[in-house]
């Protein structure tokens, strides 16, 4: 029971065990600690006051909650956090650990031996790799470094979706190293492992957990700009520990800190099978919404029937899920031939879709941003209809045009922004992929080039 406490921080309500065994077994910490501005909550790190929310309490004293990380269970100011030192109690009876037959390009190797050399001396390091890079493959290495050494990895993505992805990856990558998946819809107990993949949310239940922690999609919602998950971060890892950040597209403040050496990083501006990244069109479709809610289709319907008729399957991406659904029960009343879905954070189905138009099973997937990272498909084309809404930024539109052209044998395809005015996060978006496609050919790493699909 013991090593289900190893490296947590949790509420009584969240041990699964037997409750007198909690108390004798665990290091117990004040939920709030008094500062010179206040009360800080220990859990998420917020000690703005206004979060702090008073009420009735069973404690019979002046009480409140946290209402900043109140989604992952009320904390008050008489709870504590529950746990033990991570003991790193693990048992190694197969090696070598990492068992994967592919091979690393050499851009890819490069960005491995990195990571190496940053767990080695336990320094931070941001590895800037373009969609379809192989960011994933890059970090095998090091993980069966620290799992090696028993030491306790874990991989926590902002979006389930990419838990979601990158488990069964990992899973057949580390076949005998015990992997958790974590994130807010499991409903299995936790279970203590070498391995976690976790969403950076439940990086608010460890403390000093982690030899190696692997942010993925670092710019990503929610994490981005997020005080409490960036708290989490540096609770979760061990001071001894080495985390790395993995993105297409840094923030600005990560960019800047690379360029003042303040963070190492590592820049790879090719895709591994060595074509480039397909850039995208810019094409003006007018009001689009309107022709949505009046039903008369116009430019931007005359651009989705140009993509059917080319026989080649697509994500169409819309900025708010109302418009989507409009549009999706209008598409299939036009072609009644074609098949059509639609995915968005409220759908409890998207992952049986997502997987089904992996299998072909639809000619059109319409998608909120929810599909605009860490999904993979073989051969897609993208249209994003409405890329002038403030949803689509710079970094969103470069992650959504990184959909198209992963796969070695399909590199090519079509990326186009469709808008009712031309924005400055599309011009910076497709300079961005236009200048590492640059950088790509200037450093000799692209070997072919794409022909118009």
């Amino acid at each position: 029971m013991e090593q289900q406490l190893y490296g947590r921080a949790i509420l009584q309500t969240e041990w699964q065990g037997d409750q007198v065994i909690l108390d004798q077994i665990a290091i117990k910490t004040a939920a709030f600690q008094k500062t010179t501005s206040g009360w800080q909550c220990q859990r998420c790190g917020t000690n703005q006051q206004e979060f702090l929310i008073s009420g009735p309490c069973h404690c019979g004293n002046h009480c409140f909650y946290c209402s900043q990380c109140l989604a992952m269970g009320k904390i008050k100011r008489c709870s504590f956090l529950y746990g033990l030192e991570e003991k790193n109690d693990f048992v190694i009876d197969h090696l070598p650990l990492l068992k994967w037959e592919g091979s690393l390009s050499a851009e890819q190797e490069r960005a491995s031996a990195d990571c190496l050399r940053s767990y080695d001396k336990r320094k931070r390091r941001l590895i800037w790799a373009v969609a379809g890079a192989g960011k994933t493959e890059m970090i095998f290495q090091v993980i069966a470094r620290c799992l090696t050494e028993k030491g306790r990895v874990c991989i926590a993505s902002p979006r389930i979706d990419v838990c979601l992805e990158l488990y069964p990856r990992f899973k057949a990558a580390f076949p005998y190293t015990p992997i958790v998946l974590l994130h807010g819809q499991i409903e299995e107990d936790y279970q203590y492992s070498p391995f976690v993949i976790a969403t950076t949310h439940q990086l608010l239940r460890f403390q000093s957990a982690f030899d190696l922690l692997v942010i993925d999609e670092v710019d990503s919602f929610p994490y981005h700009n997020n005080a409490m998950l960036n708290f989490a971060t540096e609770k979760a890892v061990k001071a001894s520990g080495c985390l790395l950040y993995l993105t297409a597209t840094p923030p600005q403040k990560m960019q800047k800190m690379v360029q003042n050496k303040q963070l190492a990083a590592t820049i790879l501006p090719g895709r591994y099978h060595g074509y480039p990244l397909v850039e995208a069109q810019c094409v003006w479709v007018g009001d689009w919404r309107k022709a949505i809610r009046q039903k008369k289709g116009g430019s931007c319907l005359k651009l989705i029937d140009r993509h059917l008729k080319s026989s080649r399957r697509f994500i169409l991406f819309l900025p708010h899920i109302q418009l989507m659904l409009e549009l999706e029960k209008q598409l299939k009343e036009t072609y009644p031939d074609k098949r059509f879905a639609s995915v968005s954070s409220e759908d409890p189905k998207r992952i049986e879709k997502v997987e089904a138009m992996r299998a072909e099973a639809y000619n059109c997937l319409l998608s909120t941003t929810i599909l605009e990272r860490g999904v993979t498909f073989r051969d897609i084309d993208v249209l994003v209809l409405g890329a002038e809404d403030a949803v689509f930024t710079e970094s969103s539109l470069v992650q959504i045009a990184g959909r198209v052209g992963r796969h070695r044998d399909y590199p090519s395809g079509s990326v186009c922004f469709a808008h009712y005015g031309y924005t400055k996060a599309m011009k910076r978006a497709c300079r961005q992929i236009k200048r590492m496609n640059q950088r790509a050919r200037k450093g000799g790493l692209l070997h072919g080039e794409l022909l118009d699909v």
